[in-house]
């Protein structure tokens, strides 16, 4: 399973005109399962994304989690989006193939429990939609932006 992280002071998911998820300061999570992924895979993706110290301290070092944004225990927000081309191959020719990606019934699976695992024991937890076209707007707080990847 992997994620691409983006810091964000503040992002939103727009589907046909409509905003279906919206937060302030916090991260931005574009999700991909892969093949062979299982909820372990989840648990452990998740468990470090929350714990990743990427905001920064008052000196400025990144010395903070989103659990504890500002050091005094305030969480960040989270916005899940579903992210399937995250798992693109293109090692070949210029055409970008999705077979490392989780067939999509999977992928929902996945995304899906991942969603409800982080909303129990996170605060602020917002989403897109799973498969639908969206439109992602993101201010990047940074920037910063990391890519993270959790395998079985």
């Amino acid at each position: 399973m992997m994620a691409l992280l983006q810091r964000v002071s503040e992002a939103r998911v727009v589907i046909d005109g409509a905003v279906v998820g919206e937060i302030g300061p916090g991260l931005l999570v574009l999700l991909c399962a892969e093949r062979g992924d299982t909820e372990a895979v989840a648990d452990k993706l998740l468990l470090k994304l929350l714990k990743l110290r990427i905001f920064s301290d008052a000196q400025g070092k990144m010395n903070h989690s989103v659990q504890n944004m500002d050091g005094q225990g305030r969480a960040g927000d989270l916005l899940v989006v579903s992210q399937f081309t995250l798992a693109a191959d293109v090692s070949s020719g210029t055409r970008p193939g999705f077979s490392a990606a989780a067939p999509p019934d999977e992928g929902r699976r996945l995304y899906e429990y991942a969603v409800a695992r982080v909303r129990a024991i996170h605060p602020v937890v917002q989403t897109g939609r799973f498969g639908a076209d969206m439109k992602v707007h993101l201010v990047n707080d940074g920037p910063v932006t990391i890519p993270l990847r959790v395998v079985g």
